[in-house]
C-alpha cells in the first residue's frame, strides 16, 4: 500500500510532525551535497576553489529554487484535489507538470551553458576563481533536467502525505554524492570539477529511483498512456500558481546574487566564510521549511475537503511548533559554531574562521524569525495565497539587500546577520495585515 496521508481527520499536531520529520531528513540529505562539496573542496582543493564554489551558489540556487517554486504551485493542486477524492484530476495534473517541465527544463540548460561565464563576470567574481566557478556551474547545469523532474515527482508523493519515500532515495544518492566526492576530488585531483560531477551523478541517482518507485508501488500516481499530455486548463491553472510561486522562490537567490556581489568584493576570505555560515544557515531553517510545507499540505487538504476549523487549527499548530524550534536551534548553534566553521576551514583560514564564528554568534538569536515567516507563508500557499508570498518574500529580500550593502563594508560579515533580522521583521510585519484579510475567509 502506498503510503498516503489524509490530514483531514485526525491529530494535527501528529500530522504535522509525522510529515514534516521526513522532509527535514531528506532536505538535510539534500544540503548536504552542497555541504560535502564545500567541506572538501575546501580542505583538499584550497580556499580559492571553495570561493569558487561559493560564487556560483547563488546562480544555482535561484534556478534550483525557480524549479520549486513551480513543484510547490503544482504540490498545492494536486493536494487540494487529493483532498477532494478527485485521483483522476490529480493524475492529470501530475503528467501536465511533468511535461510541462521536461521543455522548460531543456531551454534552462542551453542558456546556463551558454551565459554562466557572463553571469559571474556580472557579479563581480575576482578574476582568479572566474574559471573554476564557470567550470562548476556549467556542470550543473548539466543536471538540471534530473533536478526538475525530481522535485515534481517528490512533489507528487509528497501532496498525497507521503513524505518518506524522497528520503530513501535523497539517503542513497547523498551517500552516493559524498563516496564520488572523495574519489574525484581527492583521487583524481579534478578540483571542483569532480565537486560538479558528484553532484549531477547523485540527483539523476535520486530522480531515477523516485520514478521507479511510483511505477511499482504508487498506482494512485501512476500515469498510463492516455495520460501523457498537456491538459491545457491545468496548466493555465498550474502556470498562474507555479509561476508566481516560482518568483516568489526566486526573489530570494536573486537578492542573494546581489548580497554575494557585495561580498565579493571584500576578499576571498569573506566570501569562503559567507559559504560556510550560509551552508549553517541552511540546515538551522530545514525544520523551519519543512513545517511550513507540512502546513501547507494540511491546509490545501482541508481547504479542498472544506473543512474550515481544520485550516484553522493548523496554522495555530504549526506556529507553536516553530517557535519552539527556534529556541532550540539557538542553544544548538551556540553549542557548535567554533567546531563547525574550522570543519570548513582549510590550516591557513584563520581570519575566515573568526568571521564565520562573529556572524553565527549573532545569528543564533535570529533563528526564531524564519520559522514564523516560513509557518505563515505554509498557511498562505496552502490558501492559494501565492501572491502574499510574493510580496513578503520580496519585502525581505530587498530590505536585506539594502542593509548589506550599508552595513558589511563597515562592519563586516556581522552585518548580514543584521541585515537578515530586519528584512525578516519587516515581512513578518506585512504578513500580519495580510492574514488579517485572508482569515475572513474561513468565517
Amino acid at each position: 500500500m502506498p503510503r498516503t496521508r489524509k490530514m483531514t481527520q485526525g491529530s494535527i499536531t501528529r500530522h504535522l510532525l509525522a510529515y514534516a520529520l521526513p522532509l527535514i531528513l531528506g532536505n538535510i540529505f539534500q544540503l548536504t551535497y552542497n555541504a560535502v562539496d564545500s567541506i572538501i573542496v575546501g580542505k583538499f582543493a584550497g580556499e580559492g576553489a571553495l570561493a569558487a564554489v561559493a560564487a556560483a551558489n547563488p546562480v544555482m540556487t535561484i534556478v534550483i529554487l525557480g524549479v520549486s517554486g513551480v513543484s510547490i504551485g503544482a504540490s498545492v493542486l494536486m493536494s487540494r484535489f487529493f483532498g477532494a477524492g478527485d485521483e483522476e484530476k490529480l493524475r492529470r495534473e501530475v503528467a501536465t507538470t511533468i511535461l510541462f517541465g521536461a521543455a522548460a527544463s531543456l531551454v534552462v540548460f542551453v542558456i546556463g551553458i551558454l551565459l554562466s561565464g557572463g553571469i559571474l563576470r556580472l557579479m563581480r567574481v575576482p578574476r582568479e576563481i572566474l574559471h573554476m566557478a564557470t567550470q562548476y556551474l556549467r556542470i550543473i547545469f548539466v543536471g538540471f533536467l534530473f533536478t526538475f523532474q525530481y522535485n515534481m515527482l517528490s512533489a507528487s508523493l509528497r501532496s498525497v502525505g507521503d513524505a518518506r519515500t524522497p528520503v530513501v532515495y535523497l539517503a542513497l544518492s547523498s551517500v552516493m554524492n559524498g563516496c564520488l566526492d572523495a574519489v574525484f576530488i581527492i583521487g583524481f585531483g579534478w578540483g571542483v570539477a569532480g565537486a560538479g560531477l558528484a553532484t549531477v551523478i547523485a540527483q539523476a541517482v535520486s530522480c531515477v529511483l523516485c520514478f521507479v518507485h511510483i511505477r511499482r508501488h504508487v498506482p494512485l500516481l501512476r500515469l498510463r498512456k492516455a495520460d501523457m499530455r498537456i491538459d491545457r486548463a491545468l496548466l493555465r491553472e498550474t502556470i498562474a500558481s507555479g509561476a508566481i510561486t516560482a518568483l516568489q522562490q526566486a526573489c530570494q537567490p536573486i537578492g542573494k546574487v546581489v548580497i554575494q556581489s557585495v561580498i565579493n568584493a571584500q576578499g576571498i576570505a569573506m566570501i569562503a566564510a559567507f559559504n560556510a555560515v550560509n551552508r549553517v544557515d541552511d540546515f538551522a531553517c530545514i525544520p523551519e521549511q519543512s513545517i511550513s510545507s507540512a502546513m501547507m499540505t494540511c491546509v490545501a487538504q482541508n481547504r479542498g475537503a472544506g473543512n474550515k476549523a481544520r485550516v484553522r487549527e493548523t496554522l495555530a499548530t504549526g506556529m507553536r511548533l516553530e517557535a519552539v524550534y527556534g529556541v532550540l536551534i539557538l542553544l544548538i548553534v551556540q553549542l557548535v559554531k567554533r567546531p563547525v566553521m574550522l570543519l570548513f576551514a582549510a590550516q591557513d583560514s584563520a581570519e575566515m574562521v573568526s568571521m564565520g564564528v562573529d556572524y553565527l554568534s549573532l545569528m543564533a538569536f535570529f533563528y526564531i524569525l524564519p520559522g514564523m515567516t516560513n509557518g505563515i507563508q505554509g498557511f498562505f500557499r496552502g490558501m492559494g495565497e501565492m501572491k502574499t508570498t510574493l510580496v513578503g518574500t520580496f519585502i525581505q529580500i530587498s530590505i536585506r539587500a539594502l542593509v548589506v550593502y550599508m552595513l558589511v563594508p563597515r562592519i563586516g560579515l556581522s552585518g548580514a546577520a543584521l541585515a537578515c533580522a530586519i528584512g525578516w521583521s519587516f515581512m513578518l510585519l506585512y504578513a500580519y495585515f495580510r492574514y488579517k484579510t485572508v482569515i475572513k475567509r474561513l468565517d
